[in-house]
């Protein structure tokens, strides 16, 4: 099945590669020098998608199954990985299956976009932009400096990939609305992703947003409610309750699947069943713990928008550091 897969995407990259010299060449076929190029796919499974940039000669996208997604370079008349930060031993996690991006070109059309509409969560939307490739590591470390671009809240015109310029809580799910609709009139495939907090959900411009969402049969938006029942003030409960979450959503027409934010296993199940349903927007209700693997900021609803000082930073990495060793472990 590898070598299967390894010569389909080389008779791609012959076939895509070759088009322009077909259009002005037609010597024999024995004329011609081919030099056939294995790329590196591990294990099985099938070639599900191919996307040509309407308008900029030679951009291609190619996305697999479990090999990942490649981007076609010109240059060196290859596909190139668009997941080599992932390693071999790792391959589990090289199947793209719920969002295309390309940090080396951070506007590319067909995008999927990600609204973190809960905008005070950007210090860990940060950290996976860095560590995707979309700007360096290292600043990271200048986080809420008044010289860093990096503030409080995402800012689309001065971080690369972030989509939507958030804070007001309540109105990113009416961007995503908007973004997905756009798809849809323009005749795009790609998706668009929300992930709002329990709390903001008491907004109600938030369940306008969902009602339009169902009218309009947007099956390419999917909204991710981090369920962890504390905002700032207290609980969610004794603010203004908003439950039943997932039955509100059902009854504005949604499909609805609820998980635990802790289970890999779950999300990467409610996300793929997300993009397999249609006709609807899906509803990803998932329970979480605020400050999940610090003891003593678990469930803590005091420590929403505070910096520990050196001695509880010192306390709460040797906590985490002691799980991530487990996890590796394992």
């Amino acid at each position: 099945m590898l070598m299967k897969r390894q010569l389909f995407l080389a008779g791609i990259s012959l076939i895509l590669g070759g088009m322009p010299m077909l259009a002005q060449d037609i010597s024999p076929v024995n004329s011609v020098s081919y030099e056939w190029n294995s790329v590196p796919i591990v294990g099985g499974g099938f070639v599900d998608g191919i996307v040509f940039h309407p308008e900029a000669s030679g951009v291609r996208y190619c996305r697999t199954d479990m090999g990942g997604a490649y981007r076609w370079d010109a240059a060196s008349n290859q596909w190139t990985p668009l997941l080599d930060w992932i390693s071999l031993d790792e391959s589990n996690l090289q199947g793209v299956e719920s969002i295309a991006i390309d940090p080396k070109n951070p506007q590319w059309e067909d995008r999927d976009r990600l609204v973190m509409s809960k905008g005070h969560a950007a210090p860990a939307y940060y950290s996976v932009l860095a560590h995707r490739g979309y700007f360096p590591v290292e600043e990271l470390k200048t986080l809420r400096k008044s010289d860093s671009r990096l503030q409080g809240h995402p800012n689309m015109r001065t971080v690369p990939g972030v989509d939507a310029s958030t804070g007001s809580l309540g109105q990113g799910i009416s961007v995503a609305v908007g973004m997905a609709l756009g798809a849809k009139l323009s005749g795009k495939s790609f998706r668009v992703y929300t992930i709002l907090g329990d709390g903001e959900i008491q907004e109600g411009q938030v369940w306008e947003a969902a009602m339009y969402a169902c009218a309009k049969g947007l099956d390419n938006l999917v909204a991710v409610v981090d369920n962890n029942n504390l905002q700032i003030d207290g609980t969610i409960a004794e603010v203004n309750s908003p439950y039943p979450i997932a039955e509100k959503f059902k009854a504005f027409g949604w499909n609805v699947l609820e998980i635990y934010a802790d289970s890999f296993d779950e999300m990467d199940a409610a996300f793929n069943a997300a993009i397999e349903f249609k006709g609807k927007p899906t509803a990803i209700i998932a329970k979480s713990v605020k400050g999940k693997g610090v003891s003593f900021m678990e469930n803590q609803c005091s420590w929403h928008g505070k910096a520990p000082n050196e001695e509880q930073y010192k306390e709460a990495m040797e906590e985490l550091n002691a799980t991530l060793t487990s996890l590796e472990a394992n």
